[in-house]
């Protein structure tokens, strides 16, 4: 059962009406990416003034509109915990994004001089870790892997805040189509997401929200008209559906880079599984750092005009086909003077 410190933190995560209409702007490798297509350079010459006058930009046109952002400490909330309003709540990421990549799997790690305790010291609602991910990695990997989540699980209950996990399946080293970039794999199956999930609703975990790629390509995934290809498509999310709803944690979708219209597919098909919102980051922001930056005046307008209208177009889709989330307080055993001071 939650503790009243992580369903209230929960809670801020959500729109006053229960829905996660969420923001990732805790992305580094992939908002490197499109500054340096904006700016016809190479990676390496970002700067950390370029990420953080990405970020504050992002921030400044979203922020109103998210029921919560994803920050993460080294470039969003240096860049612009200053302006992000008091309404929106605040997920920060532990993960270091240069993740070990080994010929058995992906190994990660937290950021240097990063914790829990960090989190929940600024303020933080919601402390949010990326685990790679594949059920058929090597033995140590998955005991890597696993150690690690359960771990940070530990200190989020010892410092009652939610932790929100994100999964991802990943090539590896020896596959033909492996890279190390945040994108999703064109051929990946969906067991191997099915069984993530399985592996990580475990209690001994203490996930409390579950971030989640789409069991199938989103690129691929079929109209939701009643054909065979539809119910058999169907069946991979409500797999995924029925792991969260009976371990009672609830679970959103990260868009991972898909456009628009396929992202709108996903949740549409996540949502009759039983999801309830999302966490989305470049299908909403991308086209306007990278066909702009660093023009800040072209770079709000398009946010103002496409991304604004894309986060809009999200949560509505989310408040039609969702069930609004709503966490249970337990306050029974509160029989008498000083017995909640006493039991919490």
């Amino acid at each position: 059962m939650s503790t009243i410190g992580k369903i209230r933190g929960l809670t801020r995560l959500a729109s006053e009406d229960g829905y996660f209409t969420m923001v990732a702007l805790d992305q580094r490798p992939p908002l490197i990416g499109a500054i340096a297509k904006a700016k016809s350079i190479v990676p390496e010459a970002v700067t950390f003034s370029d990420m953080l006058a990405a970020k504050r930009l992002l921030v400044k046109s979203l922020a109103g509109d998210a029921s919560s952002m994803l920050f993460d400490p080294n470039f969003a909330i240096p860049a612009a915990i200053d302006i992000l309003p008091a309404k929106t709540g605040l997920i920060v990421t532990l993960e270091e994004h240069r993740f070990e990549d080994t010929p058995e799997g992906r190994k990660s790690r937290s950021i240097d001089n990063w914790s829990v305790e960090k989190i929940r010291r600024l303020g933080g609602d919601a402390v949010k870790v990326l685990a790679w991910y594949r059920p058929d990695a090597s033995k140590e990997v998955l005991a890597h892997q696993q150690a690690y989540v359960r771990a940070v699980g530990a200190e989020c209950q010892r410092y009652d805040i939610p932790y929100v996990l994100e999964l991802l399946v990943y090539p590896f080293p020896d596959s033909a189509k492996h890279t190390t970039d945040y994108v999703e794999s064109p051929d990946k199956k969906a067991e191997l997401v099915i069984e993530s999930v399985r592996e990580f609703a475990k209690p001994e975990y203490g996930v409390d929200l579950f971030k989640l790629e789409t069991p199938l390509p989103a690129a691929s995934l079929p109209e939701m008209d009643g054909s065979e290809a539809h119910r058999k498509a169907a069946k991979e999310f409500e797999a995924i559906g029925q792991i969260c709803a009976d371990a009672g944690v609830p679970w959103v979708l990260l868009s991972g880079g898909a456009t628009p219209a396929q992202f709108e597919r996903v949740l549409s098909y996540s949502y009759a599984a039983g999801a309830q919102g999302f966490l989305a980051g470049r299908t909403i922001w991308l086209d306007a750092i990278q066909s702009h930056f660093p023009d800040e005046a072209a770079v709000l307008a398009e946010l103002d005009d496409d991304g604004r209208a894309r986060l809009r177009a999200l949560s509505d889709l989310t408040r039609q086909k969702a069930k609004p989330w709503k966490g249970a307080f337990e306050t029974s055993h509160c029989e008498r003077e000083g017995a909640f001071a006493a039991n919490y």
